[in-house]
């Protein structure tokens, strides 16, 4: 069985949770084993607070004022991927961890804990940053939508 949603929100910090919520609940729903749940729903909050803070200086009003997570459920694996229209990561963006008394800036790197493999890049032509992560899936016992 596959699943897959998509959602457009504003980049604003209330869309955050909303996001994470519907995760949860999807793989909630499907059976999903809940520490890979858990996990998933941290590293797609951290890609979504990176949309909404960096995501770029967009004029108010206006359609790239939002942001993309689009999430598949299919088969094995869960793959998430949060687009924005902002400016996009600099060219060669390492991933380096924060200093230790830093209030921000693990998020990449905790993105990259969490999650079996991840894709940070830009979209081609347009500008704006892609976040793509994808972790395998571990089931509950009797879970209703276990692939087969």
């Amino acid at each position: 069985m596959s699943i897959w949603w998509s959602l457009h929100l504003r980049r604003e910090a209330a869309s955050v949770p909303l996001a994470r919520r519907l995760l949860i609940g999807t793989m909630e729903t499907a059976g999903v084993d809940p520490d890979v749940s858990y996990d998933l729903s941290i590293a797609l909050s951290e890609a979504c607070a990176n949309a909404v803070e960096h995501g770029g200086a967009i004029p108010a009003g206006t359609a790239t004022e939002a942001y993309r997570v689009t999430a598949y459920l299919d088969g094995e694996k869960c793959r998430i991927e949060v687009a924005d229209s902002g400016p996009g990561f600099p060219h060669r963006h390492p991933v380096r961890p924060a200093p230790t008394d830093a209030e921000d800036g693990r998020g990449l790197c905790l993105i990259r804990e969490l999650a079996d493999h991840v894709h940070i890049g830009n979209k081609p032509g347009r500008g704006g940053a892609i976040v793509s992560f994808d972790k395998i899936l571990k089931w509950r016992d009797g879970a209703p939508l276990v692939a087969v």
